[in-house]
């Protein structure tokens, strides 16, 4: 466990110990008490292991050592100790569960994130905006996340965030966070999920207020109109196969809800929760063969012609 813990800790992008929120410190707080602890009870043991082989060893010349038998204070010491550090652990732990996950108390959700095999769907009530993958949540503001599930169990697990919770179909369940500073932070599923569940990544960027609010009205709004004949021919394309069955567009008759929604798109730094840098080339190896760069990905393979596939790419890249 110590070895996982330190392994985690070297790895910045996943590391438990790089807390940046207030319900993540609390955490922390408790796993360095715990880790404490346990060092001191592990270095105790050791030193009376080699304090009783050396000084009840056997020795030269001499009959069998001594044999001692009950002590009622030492076997007093020895279960209450325990006990204690049982009884103190129990209660720190109720504790700081009550502290990073307090009551609701009625109130609503600040964002829906719902799980995918294998992507996250994010909807931000009040507004019309619904993204994909890439989550923006603004900072200095104690949010409630509403987790759900569209199909199997997943579980949603941001390390510098502090505590994971299972996404179970049917059931809504809440997580609260507070987010200190601005930046990008990275989490997984941690719940296996099925085939592609190594490639379910989180990416979470968390912006000023200011900066926050930028981005939410910026996606209230319709996405880029295409401005060249390609990428016109691509929209066609889209709008009549089966895409805009799978996918939402807003501004467009594309209205499907199986797959991510692909609004503003291109504002996107990754595809494919976080498998793929977006940009073009990796677009158009997608839309020619998912299932090769995906194994398993609900989306099958079309047979769209090399010229079909740049012009879907040429529409895709531009919805921003």
């Amino acid at each position: 466990m110590i070895v996982t813990l330190y392994l985690s800790a070297i790895n910045k992008a996943q590391s438990i110990f790089d807390s940046a929120s207030p319900q993540a410190e609390k955490i922390n707080r408790l796993s360095y008490g715990f880790l404490t602890v346990a060092a001191g009870v592990l270095l105790l043991v050791v030193v009376l292991t080699v304090y009783i082989t050396i000084k009840f060893r056997s020795k030269e010349n001499a009959s069998e050592p001594r044999q001692i038998t009950g002590n009622r204070k030492l076997e007093i010491l020895m279960v209450s100790f325990p006990m204690v550090l049982v009884v103190i652990f129990f209660f720190w732990s109720l504790n700081t569960m009550n502290a990073i996950n307090p009551d609701r108390a009625g109130q609503k959700s600040d964002i829906i994130i719902t799980g995918h095999q294998w992507w996250w769907e994010a909807v931000y009530p009040g507004s019309k905006v619904i993204t994909a993958n890439e989550i923006h949540l603004p900072t200095g503001r104690k949010l409630l996340l509403q987790l759900n599930s569209a199909d199997v169990i997943h579980d949603w697990w941001v390390p510098s965030f502090g505590a994971k919770m299972d996404m179970i179909p049917g059931m809504d369940n809440f997580l609260w966070v507070t987010i200190d500073k601005p930046g990008i932070y990275e989490g997984t599923c941690s719940e296996f999920c099925g085939e592609q569940h190594a490639w379910m990544r989180i990416m979470v960027v968390a912006q000023n207020p200011a900066d926050y609010n930028k981005w939410l009205l910026a996606h209230t709004i319709k996405t880029t109109i295409p401005n060249d004949s390609l990428a016109n021919k691509g929209e066609v394309i889209f709008m009549n196969s089966s895409c805009s069955s799978c996918h939402s567009i807003q501004g467009t008759v594309a209205a499907g809800m199986e797959g991510p929604n692909l609004t503003h798109f291109a504002s996107r730094q990754t595809m494919l929760s976080g498998m793929m840098d977006n940009n073009p080339q990796n677009v158009e190896k997608w839309l020619t063969n998912p299932q090769k760069i995906k194994p398993g990905a609900h989306m099958p393979r079309f047979i769209f012609s090399k010229d079909s596939v740049r012009a879907i790419t040429a529409y895709l890249t531009q919805l921003k």
